[in-house]
């Protein structure tokens, strides 16, 4: 719209219009200003929700100051800044046309005074911060348009503002903005109902227990059938070991032939077992000691071992053999006519089968030695029973044949068990090796115990 030239008035007139336009900005003070007191916002709400208002509100200082300035002259175009301050004073006229355009930018200040008229629509119940587009130009004008219509015609601006007056405050019960205030309760309220979850945290503790102590338990059984398996493996493996130490010693020997005498291999390998095993036994050791057996396919041939040899690593070579009354073989121990005795005294007894060892026995041979010992009893109990009696017979290299005289009796006074030689070990007889070898650990058990017995002096 174009501006519209104002015709100079008389003093009257402008008198007139201004005690008109002071009454009616009585009025609409009033009626405004309980609007305000309505629709003022919380003290709480943000700067925010305010800069929105004013951003969606018709700036009322630019309408003052067109106004102000279309009482004078008319506007020659757009605002070119924001005002430097408040309006001093009400208009003193309606304007004489819209503005042109929207300002160019926000007010510097708060309004002076109040409104020039009635505002162009309810006023806002819900801020939103997130407002970023500016009202349209039209707006602008179309609200500039009745603020112009209402100056012109002040009956009905009055009338429209006490109508308003009365219908605002009806729905002001009903603003958003209070309910606004319980939304920190709303939001506060998961933080309530979260403080049930100490109680179901002995229920987590719980499965978490049960869990842990359920895979604790599969350990064990776990480890446990490890512990299973790898006692199994052993326990193969020891069988293992035992079938290669039984082996060792029992390697397949060759027989042994001597002055068309055949030994079989089984029978050389006896005599290498047992020379092992008395060696573990400590009943001989390395050249001292002999064993003999009678021949199990020949009764009238003895074998032996030979003189000075290794009883622990004996060998086809180790052995020789020879028939009973005749002379000795080549390469036959010292005491082999003892042997032979020995032998022949078992095979009555037994019908054919014997074995003689002739073992030196740390206890036995210390036992012996004490002068005017013949007899020994021993005193413990499996001695009594395996055992009997003990006869030492004294060794007589000048009288041999005496000699034997006397060991083959001491032989049958014993139990025909064993005959100790003083100083000289003892003979330990059975029908096959494994019988002599068992009588002698129990006569080096025996004597071990009649001396401890004797060094400390017990009252027997």
């Amino acid at each position: 719209m174009g501006a519209i030239m104002v015709k100079s008035k008389t003093s009257a007139e402008i008198a007139r219009e201004e005690a008109e336009n002071a009454q009616l900005d009585n009025m609409l003070g009033g009626a405004f200003g309980d609007i305000e007191v309505l629709e003022k916002p919380a003290a709480d709400i943000e700067e925010a929700q305010e800069a929105v208002e004013e951003s969606t509100t018709p700036p009322e200082p630019a309408a003052e100051e067109v106004t102000e300035d279309a009482a004078s002259t008319p506007p020659s175009g757009p605002p070119t800044g924001p005002p430097t301050g408040p309006p001093t004073g009400p208009p003193s006229g309606p304007p004489s046309g819209p503005p042109s355009g929207p300002p160019s930018g926000p007010p510097s200040g708060p309004p002076s005074g109040p409104p020039t008229g009635p505002p162009s629509g309810p006023p806002e119940t819900k801020p939103s911060a997130e407002v970023t587009e500016e009202p349209p130009a039209d707006d602008d004008v179309t609200s500039a348009d009745e603020a112009s219509s209402a100056l012109d015609d002040p009956q009905e601006a009055v009338a429209e503002a006490v109508v308003e007056a009365e219908s605002l405050p009806e729905p002001a019960p009903a603003e958003p903005e209070q309910p606004s205030e319980p939304t920190p309760e709303v939001e506060s309220m998961p933080e309530v109902l979260d403080e049930p979850e100490p109680e179901s945290k002995p229920e987590d503790v719980s499965a978490l227990g049960q869990s842990s102590a359920e895979e604790l338990l599969a350990q064990k059984e776990a480890e446990l059938e490890r512990l299973h398996m790898e006692n199994a493996r052993l326990r193969q493996s020891v069988v293992g070991a035992t079938e290669v130490i039984e082996q060792m010693e029992e390697p397949p020997m060759p027989p042994m032939v001597e002055e068309n005498i055949v030994v079989p291999p089984y029978v050389v390998g006896d005599f290498v077992r047992i020379g092992r095993q008395l060696d573990r036994e400590h009943l001989v050791r390395a050249t001292m000691g002999s064993v003999a057996m009678v021949h199990p396919e020949q009764p009238g041939i003895m074998i032996s071992s030979r003189h000075m040899t290794t009883l622990p690593r004996m060998s086809e070579r180790s052995l020789c053999a020879g028939h009973f009354g005749a002379a000795s073989p080549r390469g036959a121990p010292s005491d082999w006519h003892v042997l032979e005795v020995v032998l022949a005294s078992v095979a009555m007894v037994t019908g054919g089968p014997a074995a003689a060892i002739h073992m030196h026995g740390v206890h036995t041979t210390a036992a012996s030695c004490e002068k005017d010992l013949i007899v020994v009893t021993p005193i413990d109990e499996m001695g009594k029973q395996h055992i009997g009696k003990i006869i030492i017979v004294d060794p007589d290299t000048d009288q041999p044949e005496e000699y034997l005289r006397q060991v083959a009796e001491a032989l049958q006074q014993g139990g025909m068990r064993c005959v100790v030689v003083r100083g000289n070990g003892a003979y330990a007889v059975g029908a096959d090796f494994d019988q002599a070898w068992a009588n002698a650990a129990m006569l080096e058990h025996s004597m071990h115990i009649h001396l401890l017995a004797r060094q400390a002096d017990l009252k027997i």
